[in-house]
């Protein structure tokens, strides 16, 4: 994951000029999830935002989108500068670790000085894991289960991965269980479910942007998104539940003719659930949850029903 620091008195203006969330409300310590948009209303990426305790924004974003991410907040950065703002990057080559699941806290509190119980759901602290100074602690993962990412200098980065896999509840685990994770949680992977030419709207991903900001309109393709709360999208992002053969990524969907309506975005079996779950786009007309449509798999078409997401209830934490 790419990890950038943004400093300078402009740093809010900065960021909000180039995502939909309200970066200003954020408390200190307190992380948001938003979308880097285009011109044209598109996400070129989703990351997370934190407002750190030590005067500076935390940016996380995906790997898969580093130089290109990089390279828009750097040319952001070069012309606040140019105008006099005061904005400056710094890109940090910390590891980034994620323990996850509802071990998470018994786990890891017992390497940590602070108390575990009053880290709410994507809040950060800067502190010492198990030893390693230097390190970023954000309860957060792409899993819908409670757990943190720890940013982690490099350098130790493998011992903290050591430690943590000494003790007997925690397993490594490879992105394909990541996957059926995050897709049960219903969030979207970047790159498959939504992409530049797809729009918060569409996506369902409207609650990303804060309310001043809808009224500011002054983000990157603020005018084509707001136009498409107005009149309602054409498509929407749905999910979909089936049984028999696994649905995956590019089948078509199609409405009770037999006509295309959609295409499957993400789909995998769930552990959870024990059956076949999946993410697409269909025509807004076929969107409402209990529609029964079919998914061309292998050219047979099989059964499958519009269904809320999340599909497995989410364990996000709270502090009380």
């Amino acid at each position: 994951m790419l990890q950038t620091l943004v400093y300078g008195r402009d740093r809010i203006r900065f960021m909000e000029s180039l995502v939909v969330g309200d970066i200003a409300e954020l408390k200190p310590g307190q992380g948001t999830l938003t979308l880097l948009t285009n011109e044209k209303g598109g996400i070129t990426d989703d990351l997370i935002v934190t407002n750190t305790s030590e005067d500076h924004l935390y940016v996380v974003s995906n790997a898969a989108c580093a130089d290109k991410d990089l390279a828009i907040l750097r040319d952001r950065a070069a012309q606040l500068q140019a105008t006099g703002r005061d904005v400056h990057l710094e890109v940090s080559d910390n590891a980034l670790l994620a323990l996850q699941g509802p071990s998470m806290a018994r786990v890891l509190q017992a390497g940590l000085s602070d108390d575990l119980a009053k880290l709410s759901f994507m809040n950060s602290i800067s502190t010492t894991v198990f030893g390693v100074p230097g390190c970023r602690v954000t309860r957060c993962g792409y899993t819908g289960e409670d757990g943190v990412e720890i940013s982690v200098p490099t350098a130790r980065a493998v011992e903290l991965a050591e430690q943590l896999l000494g003790v007997p509840d925690v397993w490594l685990a490879g992105l394909a269980a990541r996957d059926s994770l995050r897709l049960e949680a219903g969030l979207c992977l970047y790159g498959n479910d939504i992409d530049e030419t797809v729009t918060p709207a569409e996506a369902g991903l409207m609650w990303t942007l804060g309310k001043r900001r809808r009224v500011a309109m002054d983000f990157p393709g603020a005018a084509v998104i707001m136009a498409q709360v107005k009149e309602k999208p054409r498509r929407r992002r749905v999910g979909l539940t089936s049984v028999g053969p696994a649905i995956r990524p590019h089948m078509a969907i199609l409405g009770p003719e037999g006509r295309p309506v959609g295409t499957v975005t993400s789909g995998c079996p769930s552990p959870c659930l024990g059956k076949n779950i999946a993410m697409g786009y269909v025509e807004a007309a076929h969107s409402r949850a209990g529609t029964e449509l079919t998914v061309e798999v292998r050219k047979k078409q099989h059964p499958a029903v519009i269904t809320k997401m999340p599909f497995v209830p989410t364990q996000y934490y709270m502090a009380k």
